[in-house]
């Protein structure tokens, strides 16, 4: 609420709908006489001092008559959204009730509806049930209902697929229950959210089967069929329409605002003052390296309601080097790289001391100047490559797209290149594989794909975030020895971001460990036996080898990592500690415990 109040356009949505309401309940007592007062002698009038909005054919007042309509068209409005939202609810939700065949149907069903023009639907289904208040309210929800499937069905889809849900189904709990309590519960808000959009949209599809014709009949009247009975005057006293349309127009606005400024206050995604802001960074103090292709300083990411992924990290790329990140999932890995990529999902904010790319701090740059370095000098692979190339583009499209836009090439130019860079990651036959679409390669190809597409310019820094995780234990290997070559050759940095410490260990050179958002220790990749923070000790201890005793439990880490929402203001480590002291209730920041080797931590 407090995000709403500080958006100026949910603020007057939200005014304007208050006023509407005690209009509602004010209106008929205080203004009832006044609009059914006959005056014979003012009949078909047009605005004057006595009646600001003119006077119909029987000679009352058509402002007074607006304001006590007031009443009755939000009530018809609310009752045809309650029809709309639980019709459409209810049959959004069958098809995970009926078996698969006939949930097919419904499904079919609801497309069809959906096709089918809204105010055409409503106008049937009247005429079928009658014509009048009761049958323009069941129109219009019925109109409103397939929206309503449309929106719980696929809410629906994307909720079932969770695990939550497939335990449920294992423990055989019926499906009317999964629904109800698992389904329903997980995404009612954003149905809510949508409610108040269907009260504008029902408020004006009830004002037109009013205007038709079709609606309330007298001698009741609503804004509708008071601009029904004012059309025929509209030519010689145009004012006689001015009351009924503002308050249809101004109403409908009002309700639709006023469920778009509730979701984006539901989603964090308010005014710039209401946004999250990251703490204060201080500024770098110390000498930029000069060998370095990434600098980061003090990078912090803030989302709303507390939550901080990223929490002062440091990290340091050179040239010709590969930077493992490791920790488990939830440590602020992947929000790390998507910070320095600036490619932080919205509302989320970064704030850092420095961070240069090639030795341009880009916080000095305009957004037109990072997004040219950005994309000529860094290459991104993700863990993903389905979901990192377009299935409805060929291979060679995707990838020449990088040469044309940041270097100008030409079509033939930029298509060469692709063929060139997909053999030098080892696809074998490249110049057939830039025709194929993504789902005719293997996973591995894929990757090596995405890979050769970061190629495809002349990075100067690669980000490749847990790019083997999908893969088999071969081609997770063959896809390493591409990245290890391509950083050889090219004489790039690679930041290399992966849960596995095992993989990190043999790839990179040197390795920083994330734990609930910080850089806990930051070593040589050869010196990680000889690790000395207890959390690293703890991942490298659960990784079995050769001499591991199998009648032994495999080692673990007891307990879990905070939230980014829950850390404390001590060691976020010490609850999983076993050699957590007194002085671990404050933040030990990164020391120097060697060359090159520095721990956050009291006790090591």
């Amino acid at each position: 609420m407090r995000r709403l109040v500080k958006h100026p356009v949910g603020l007057a949505a939200a005014a304007l709908v208050v006023a509407l309401l005690l209009l509602a309940v004010v209106g008929p007592p205080l203004f009832g006489g006044r609009a059914d007062a006959i005056h014979p002698d003012r009949i078909n009038q047009g605005a004057g001092g006595a009646h600001w909005s003119g006077t119909d054919a029987l000679g009352r007042d058509l402002l007074a008559r607006t304001l006590v309509a007031t009443r009755l068209t939000l009530g018809l409005a609310f009752l045809a959204t309650l029809i709309g939202t639980c019709g459409g609810v209810l049959l959004g939700a069958l098809p995970s009730l009926l078996p698969r065949r006939a949930g097919r149907l419904v499904v079919a069903a609801v497309d069809l509806l959906v096709a089918f023009p809204a105010l055409l639907l409503a106008m049937f289904t009247a005429v079928v049930t009658g014509l009048g208040a009761r049958g323009a309210v069941l129109g219009i929800g019925v109109a409103l209902a397939p929206t309503f499937a449309r929106l719980t069905h696929t809410l629906t889809a994307s909720v079932a697929g969770a695990d939550y849900i497939a335990a449920a189904r294992m423990l055989q709990v019926p499906r009317r229950r999964i629904l109800t309590r698992h389904i329903l519960p997980n995404i009612a808000e954003p149905l809510i959210l949508n409610t108040a959009q269907a009260m504008g949209g029902a408020l004006l599809g009830l004002s037109a089967m009013s205007f038709l014709g079709m609606g309330v009949q007298a001698p009741s009247y609503d804004w509708g069929r008071l601009l029904n009975e004012a059309f025929g005057h509209v030519y010689v006293t145009p004012a006689v329409v001015v009351a009924p349309a503002l308050a249809v127009a101004l109403a409908g606005l009002g309700f639709m605002l006023l469920g778009d400024a509730f979701a984006k206050a539901a989603a964090g995604a308010a005014a710039p003052a209401g946004r999250p802001v990251p703490p204060a960074v201080p500024p770098a103090r110390d000498t930029p390296d000069p060998d370095a292709v990434l600098e980061v300083r003090d990078l912090t990411v803030a989302f709303p309601g507390g939550v901080t992924p990223v929490r002062g990290v440091s990290l340091t790329v050179r040239a010709g080097e590969i930077v493992g990140l490791v920790g488990e999932s939830g440590s602020g890995k992947s929000m790390t790289a998507a910070a320095i990529g600036q490619i932080v999902p919205y509302p989320g904010l970064t704030a850092s001391a420095r961070t240069a790319l090639c030795g341009v701090d880009l916080d000095s740059r305009t957004p037109a100047e990072r997004r040219a370095l950005l994309g000529s000098s860094l290459a991104m692979v993700f863990q993903d490559p389905t979901a990192a190339l377009n299935p409805a583009l060929r291979i060679g499209g995707q990838l020449a797209e990088v040469a044309t836009l940041h270097d100008g090439a030409t079509a033939a130019e930029a298509r060469a290149r692709a063929v060139e860079r997909l053999g030098r990651v080892h696809i074998k036959e490249p110049a057939q594989v830039v025709r194929q679409y993504p789902h005719e390669l293997s996973g591995g190809m894929r990757q090596r794909a995405v890979i050769a597409m970061g190629l495809m310019g002349t990075p100067r820094l690669i980000i490749a975030d847990e790019p083997t995780t999908a893969l088999d234990v071969t081609v997770q290997r063959e896809v390493l020895r591409v990245l290890r070559e391509v950083v050889d050759d090219s004489r790039a940095g690679a930041l290399f971001i992966s849960h596995d410490i095992a993989v990190v260990s043999e790839l990179c050179d040197r390795v920083a460990v994330m734990y609930a958002g910080r850089v806990v220790e930051e070593l040589p990749a050869d010196a990680l036996r000889r690790a000395r923070h207890p959390y690293t000790r703890a991942l490298i201890g659960s990784l079995p080898d050769m001499g591991t005793d199998r009648a032994l439990p495999l080692a673990t880490i007891p307990g879990r990592q905070p939230s980014p929402a829950d850390v404390g203001d001590g060691c976020p480590f010490a609850d999983r500690c076993s050699s957590a002291g007194e002085r671990c209730t404050s933040l030990p920041l990164l020391t120097a415990r060697g060359a090159g080797h520095q721990v956050a931590c009291w006790e090591a």
